[in-house]
């Protein structure tokens, strides 16, 4: 077996505005869309957008995302971050900042509950460089 690709699907109430809300806030573009899936690209990465009751989705299984911290590791944080402060509406829940086990980042809300985190590795403080293990 050969994997070709893995991404996130996120179930959504509705697809139009949470693939707009990740084309308009970090840039992804759209490779397929019809009105109740989107795939959407950015460079390498893949995500996308599903809708919460559609009858591919097994019963039972159509709850939204709950509980879900989506990363983002983009290589300048800061331009990203100036993108959101420019779009009305988008809620800044962790204002940008840098955490000393090696991240500069800013968490927004995204749809549907999800928690969007970009983040761009910084270097760690003394105490977390242990952690990494020599990577």
């Amino acid at each position: 077996m050969s994997v070709t690709s893995v991404y996130p699907v996120l179930m959504s109430r509705d697809v139009a505005a949470a693939a707009s809300f990740y084309r308009d806030v970090v840039g992804f573009e759209t490779t397929f869309e019809s009105d109740w899936y989107v795939s959407l690209r950015l460079d390498a990465c893949e995500l996308a957008i599903l809708a919460h009751d559609h009858e591919t989705i097994p019963p039972g299984y159509g709850a939204l995302p709950a509980g879900v911290l989506m990363n983002l590791e983009v290589d300048d944080v800061d331009a990203v971050h100036r993108r959101i402060l420019g779009i009305q509406g988008v809620q800044i829940v962790q204002p940008l900042r840098d955490e000393p086990f090696g991240q500069r980042h800013v968490i927004v809300t995204a749809p549907d509950g999800v928690l969007l985190d970009v983040i761009q590795p910084i270097a760690p403080s003394e105490e977390f460089m242990a952690a990494y293990g020599g990577v």
